[in-house]
């Protein structure tokens, strides 16, 4: 997420309370995690397992709990905690807001012939484009933006924080999101379907995709073009759909994924690694569908045995 005003790393240090190693005036325009960071951000690290990939990361500042020395081009602050700073500085950026009384937020925008269905609630600087519609009872929360011809089916769910949790002694912490929610045009979304808000990047449903009813993305997914979603799909966290996929009913893909474009992931398939042009896949694990069709075939020779 990009900062509202850019600041130092002096002054960031001076924010978390840290110790600055390394060039104070370098500048941080963005807040990232460690998928999604580029240069000019800050991210943190507090494990070693990913000392190494964020030192080597684009990330200009980087918030840490050890004394190490900075790579080239880069500061570090050093702090107990740099998970909680980092949360605590995307709290800052994006506060926690209040409903208002109306179901629609005034700072919204709307654009012309968009139907809103009774009950349906659109938070703080939500834009809609023209020609949308939203179900009843469903929901923008603050800062998705809709582009044109969207459908929103009743019950959907758009921008609700990430289901992104750290591992503590004191339980399990959530990562506040620092996202949103991006739906290009002439996207269908059906009823009681969830797209979360990204961590640190925007969750995008692209031109043309559409979702059945209770379709799950998760936070920071990246559903390309024209893609076709069937009922009760699930997408796990920071995966990313080529153009023209097809996941058919049931079928679930875990997070950090990339799917190749026109792929197609057979009903209630579970994908763990990343998938070939026009490619389908079946099973859990899933694997290329004449495989799996094979291997099926052989268990029930053996069975007839």
């Amino acid at each position: 997420m990009e900062l509202a005003t850019p600041v130092t790393a002096t002054a960031l240090a001076d924010t978390t309370g840290g110790r600055l190693i390394g060039d104070g005036e370098l500048i941080v325009t963005g807040l990232n995690e460690i998928h999604h960071v580029r240069a000019g951000d800050v991210c943190f690290v507090d494990h070693p397992r990913y000392y190494a990939p964020t030192l080597a990361s684009a990330a200009t500042v980087i918030l840490i709990d050890k004394r190490v020395d900075p790579p080239p081009g880069k500061a570090l602050i050093v702090l107990d905690s740099p998970f909680e700073a980092y949360n605590q500085l995307v709290l800052q950026e994006r506060p926690a807001s209040r409903w208002a009384n109306q179901h629609v937020s005034p700072s919204a925008t709307i654009g012309k012939q968009t139907r809103i269905a009774p009950g349906a609630v659109v938070g703080h600087q939500v834009a809609i484009g023209e020609g949308c519609y939203l179900g009843p009872n469903a929901v923008l929360t603050d800062g998705v933006r809709l582009g044109n011809n969207v459908y929103i089916g009743a019950g959907a769910v758009l921008g609700e924080e990430a289901f992104y949790f750290k591992r503590t002694a004191e339980g399990m912490l959530g990562w506040r999101s620092g996202g949103t929610v991006i739906v290009e045009d002439d996207v269908f979304i059906g009823a009681n379907c969830n797209v979360s808000r990204g961590v640190s990047s925007p969750t995008v449903i692209g031109r043309g995709s559409k979702l059945d009813a209770l379709v799950q993305i998760g936070h920071d997914c990246k559903i390309g073009r024209h893609c076709l979603l069937a009922a009760q799909v699930g997408v796990a966290g920071n995966t990313t759909l080529g153009d023209w996929c097809i996941l058919q009913g049931q079928a679930g893909v875990t997070q950090n994924l990339r799917l190749a474009e026109r792929t197609t992931l057979m009903a209630q398939s579970g994908l763990m690694d990343n998938t070939q042009v026009g490619k389908a896949y079946f099973g859990s694990p899933a694997q290329e569908s004449r495989l799996a069709f094979r291997d099926l075939l052989e268990v029930r020779r053996l069975r007839e045995r």
